[in-house]
């Protein structure tokens, strides 16, 4: 507790002296965050091996290299992001120049989930600097070793009163939280979520939370049932299914569903091979509390239409298509975060849009189709935080589109500009001349004019 409040008064101090607003500086700490994490590539990947048995081309496209495209996006759009916008002036208040500065918040605290421990420690990271921000890191425990390099990478980089990290369990997460920050980025699950906004709400932090929740995947009876498939295993079992935006449950149209199904086992066997297990490409579940849980779904689920095998010793999961499955069943009661599958069909597209709407908000929603009716009927009577049309996850890859939840999958939003507008604080400053004062706005009011009505309504 003392080492971690002593961090944050270092960091409130160097924040103080003002070196940080500086755009050079910003500039410069970017590309060394860059640099660094390229140099430390291969104890990344050694790191993912052993947490997540993650494949070196796999922690490259989804951890390092997002990370080093976002960077490269701030770098290049930085210095236009950081200067004041100019705005119009109402008439109300003529003649004057009005501004919107950028100025970051102070100390903010970052805390990062175990799934893609990399990505989302970073990614936010890259904000926190462009804005102009000292950072704690606090990565998630579960994986251990990723968050051990991360901790190491910083510390090589940049002095602690700048950015540092803290690694630890439970007992340093209530200990983190205990500080007073200027700014709170969380992202993991929603049940951890409420506690934090609980504890920011102490000293009235605000707070960006990314959290996640069931996103439901549909696909229609005219949808391209080839790429379809291709792209829902793709996104599904990446990860070995533990991505926040992976597609959670699909509902095909029961005229479909019979070659759809055939067309995921024929990826799931062309991605990973007749046995998922020994595949270098195929991921394992991070801790033994997980696999228990995830096989308690696994069990207690319908029919198993392909995979279904386990291995406790290695927490291994096999690539899992499940059918007949009810509403009422446990896998659907829960965010599944694993590499299960459960499929229900439909015959109206009206009925799934309510099935969605009885839900919380999803982080994602995926929609298979060729009709652009059909599109357009989805999306203006749903709600997500983002997603696809005839595609899985990669909404999150465009630097250009926020990325973010709504309701109980979270609130606030980053990557690209939005991550330089989330940790920066945009100050109006209205500046009027004193060559001459009109009176208008000032008492007494019973002389006025009617007319002066219209400038203030």
């Amino acid at each position: 507790m003392d080492a971690i409040s002593a961090a944050v008064q270092a960091q409130r101090e160097f924040y103080a002296s003002g070196r940080t607003r500086d755009i050079d500086f910003r500039r410069e700490s970017l590309c060394r965050l860059r640099e660094a994490l390229l140099a430390s590539e291969d104890r990344f990947c050694e790191a993912f091996r052993e947490d997540l048995h993650k494949p070196p081309f796999e922690v490259f496209g989804t951890e390092i290299g997002m990370v080093s495209k976002e960077i490269g996006h701030h770098l290049k759009k930085l210095r236009k992001w950081a200067r004041p916008d100019r705005v119009l002036t109402d008439l109300l208040n003529f003649p004057a120049r009005s501004r919107v500065l950028h100025e970051p918040f102070g100390v903010a605290l970052i805390m990062s989930p175990w799934n893609y421990p990399l990505q989302l420690a970073l990614l936010p990271l890259v904000g926190a600097i462009a804005a102009g921000n000292c950072a704690l890191l606090k990565p998630a425990h579960y994986s251990t070793r990723v968050a051990e390099v991360i901790a190491a990478m910083i510390a090589e980089t940049f002095p602690p009163e700048y950015i540092t990290v803290v690694t630890g369990g439970r007992e340093v997460n209530r200990a983190v939280l205990d500080q007073r920050f200027d700014f709170i980025f969380f992202t993991g699950s929603p049940f951890l979520g409420r506690m934090v906004m609980e504890k920011a709400a102490r000293h009235l932090t605000p707070v960006v939370l990314e959290l996640g929740g069931k996103s439901p995947c549909i696909v229609e009876r005219d949808a391209n049932l080839k790429v379809a498939a291709q792209r829902l295993t793709f996104g599904k079992f990446l990860n070995a299914g533990q991505t926040c935006i992976a597609p959670d449950h699909l509902y095909v149209h029961r005229t479909v569903k019979a070659p759809l199904l055939e067309q995921i086992d024929a990826c799931i066997r062309r991605f990973y091979g007749d046995d998922p297990e020994r595949s270098p490409d195929f991921g394992r579940v991070i801790n033994d509390q997980h696999f228990q849980r995830l096989e308690y779904l696994l069990r207690s689920a319908g029919r198993i239409y392909r995979g279904g095998r386990t291995n406790r010793e290695t927490r291994y999961i096999e690539p899992t298509v499940i059918c007949d499955v009810g509403e009422e069943y446990p896998i659907m009661g829960e965010e599944i975060f694993g590499p299960l599958l459960p499929v229900l069909e439909f015959d109206r597209l009206e009925n799934v849009i309510a099935r969605i709407n009885a839900r919380d908000k999803p982080l994602a929603l995926y929609f298979f189709t060729s009709s652009d009716d059909r599109r357009d009927l989805l999306l203006a009577s749903t709600s997500s935080g983002g997603g696809c049309i005839n595609d899985t996850i990669m909404h999150v890859t465009n630097p250009h589109m926020p990325f973010g939840g709504v309701g109980t999958s979270g609130m606030g939003s980053y990557h690209g500009k939005f991550s330089f507008d989330t940790f920066s604080h945009h100050r109006s400053v209205l500046q009027k001349t004193t060559r001459f004062n009109p009176s208008i706005p000032y008492p007494p009011y019973l002389r006025k004019p009617r007319w002066i009505r219209r400038l203030l309504g």
